[in-house]
């Protein structure tokens, strides 16, 4: 019999993947993401930055950035070393295999490659979580942790489920056994979202580490709460959440659902980088117009009333030195 982890599917569930499935639907019938390169760019970047920091990595969002596009950041040499591990595996994330177990071991190694003396390689110590020295969470001893792999990989294989739930109890479970001496966190964070894209590519683009890192204790209340259970449930439940979270946001910067925007506004908002300032010449030799007057009236002037881009210099607008800000 094929072996399954203890949870409950219940109605809290299931309107929640029926909700999730719904807005793919829609999401993937606008195919909107592949033709915006530059916001599934500033997506990945999400993903990393929000997934190191929530394990406790100082390097703000702009310096992953710079890193990513090969410019020199001062930092933590580790915290360094991490996001530049994490770009090498995330260049790569399509071609990782989330059901095979040598995948994961390959990716750990390049993700903690000079961090940890055993990357690639299951843990041979006792670890846990502590506040300070109070054990909060001690995970299975070491000597269990290939048959505990070797049973989760079977239910991920093997068990018939919807792989919205598949990919929660996996990310749960895998935090449970805590197999790695450490990036366990990131890597099970990067293997659900694997195995969210093996079924829909979408995944692939939708930064669900940033809506973890906005509830990063509510993550970890998660965990907590089914390691009380004794089943993944209540971390089901939350990461359904985030999921559908993470979908509407993304919608809403992909201006899906604003038909209202002139097509200027929305290809001017297609090749913008969020936080990057630019002038009203730079936008205008960007889009070859050479009007200003008609630049501002179909292009800039809808894309602020939208609340898609700001001002720099909002209390004096006809500033020469005003720039604008993709939100």
């Amino acid at each position: 019999m094929t072996y399954k982890p203890p949870y409950e599917i219940n109605t809290s569930i299931l309107n929640k993947v029926a909700a999730i499935m719904k807005l793919i639907g829609r999401f993937s019938s606008m195919n909107n993401l592949k033709s915006q390169p530059i916001l599934r760019k500033e997506n990945q970047i999400k993903s990393i930055h929000s997934s190191l920091a929530i394990e406790n990595n100082k390097l703000s969002e702009s310096q992953v950035s710079d890193l990513i596009n090969g410019k020199l950041v001062i930092g933590p040499k580790k915290d360094i070393i991490e996001v530049q591990n994490a770009i090498k595996v995330y260049e790569h994330i399509q071609e990782i295999d989330p059901y095979a177990q040598k995948d994961l071991l390959k990716y750990h190694k390049i993700l903690m490659t000079s961090l940890v003396s055993d990357a690639g390689s299951y843990r041979k110590k006792q670890v846990g979580v502590f506040d300070e020295e109070k054990a909060i969470f001690m995970a299975p001893p070491a000597d269990r942790v290939p048959l505990l792999m070797n049973e989760l990989y079977d239910y991920l294989n093997d068990y018939e489920e919807n792989i919205l739930i598949k990919s929660c109890v996996f990310h749960y479970e895998f935090e449970f056994i805590h197999p790695f001496s450490d990036g366990n966190g990131r890597m099970g964070r990067l293997f659900q979202t694997c195995l969210l894209a093996k079924e829909e590519e979408l995944f692939y683009y939708l930064p669900v580490e940033s809506i973890i890192k906005q509830r990063q204790q509510d993550y970890y209340d998660a965990i907590s709460g089914s390691n009380h259970q004794g089943a993944s449930t209540i971390f089901i439940e939350f990461m359904l959440d985030a999921i559908i979270d993470t979908i509407n946001e993304t919608m809403k910067q992909s201006n899906i659902g604003t038909g209202s925007l002139p097509i200027q506004a929305k290809k001017l908002l297609a090749i913008l980088e969020a936080g990057i300032p630019y002038t009203t010449l730079e936008l205008m030799e960007k889009m070859n117009i050479k009007s200003r007057a008609s630049f501002k009236k179909h292009y800039i002037d809808p894309l602020l009333h939208a609340g898609m881009i700001e001002m720099t210099l909002p209390e004096t607008p006809k500033s020469r030195n005003q720039r604008y800000i993709r939100k």
